[in-house]
């Protein structure tokens, strides 16, 4: 009798373990879904590991940024065809111009990476360039001395890419030799060039041999994957980038 107690108490024991085993491992999931569905289509952390957007921004300097894989899934009609980001924001660029990726295979990719403590990826990730937004979408675009004149569409004129911005930002514009003319390479003059209904020219805060639209011409949209909202280290910066 006292043997069949022992047994039965054994294996409510075991019931018991099992069951929080299931609570535990639905705890985990639960976890593992909220930051890929979070860090894919609502926010994640970066750290800038590039000078080209000095002195506004440093090399080392932690972003909380926005992603607009939602904003991309949503129909243009829906959205009257308006644009998540604005003149002077700092934003993200995926270097796969021609071909983003699509939104499941970034969260299989970011599953494979949650659970190898990103060892191994799904796709072979390269650095996003951190750029920020001047030219928008329609705009017919000049440069003179590395700063932007913009005509937006439908305007009857002419204003500097600071007249327009969101944001106040400073740039470092190098000193170059007399003869540096439009044709050699981060030439900070360029003829007019008039923006396609899917193209945005995005700058370097350093004007000086950075790559950007400059070199590879104005960005598809798409392209443009999220923003930076705020600066949360170091605390001496903190703020809207």
């Amino acid at each position: 009798m006292l043997f069949g107690r022992n047994r039965y108490a054994s294996y409510a024991d075991q019931k018991k373990k099992r069951h929080h085993f299931r609570w535990v491992a639905l705890g985990v999931f639960i976890f593992y879904a909220g930051y890929i569905v979070l860090t894919t289509l609502v926010f994640s952390t970066r750290v800038l590991d590039s000078d080209a957007m000095q002195p506004e921004l440093r090399i080392g300097d932690r972003f909380i940024v926005s992603s607009y894989v939602v904003h991309s899934l949503i129909p243009p009609e829906w959205l009257n065809r308006s644009l998540p980001f604005h003149r002077g924001n700092a934003v993200l660029i995926d270097p796969a111009f021609d071909a983003p990726q699509s939104i499941w295979i970034r969260i299989l990719d970011g599953g494979i990476r949650f659970f190898t403590a990103h060892r191994i990826g799904f796709i072979q990730r390269q650095p996003y360039y951190v750029k920020r937004v001047i030219g928008l979408p329609g705009d017919e675009i000049t440069m003179t001395n590395y700063v932007l004149r913009i005509k937006p569409k439908g305007e009857s004129y002419t204003f500097t890419e600071f007249e327009l911005s969101d944001k106040t930002y400073d740039v470092t514009i190098p000193q170059v030799p007399a003869l540096w003319d439009a044709s050699i390479p981060f030439s900070g003059n360029r003829e007019t060039l008039v923006l396609g209904e899917d193209e945005c020219f995005v700058l370097s805060d350093d004007r000086s041999n950075t790559n950007d639209s400059r070199t590879w011409g104005p960005v598809p949209v798409d392209s443009i994957i999220g923003k930076l909202l705020f600066r949360y280290w170091p605390l001496t910066r903190f703020g809207r980038p």
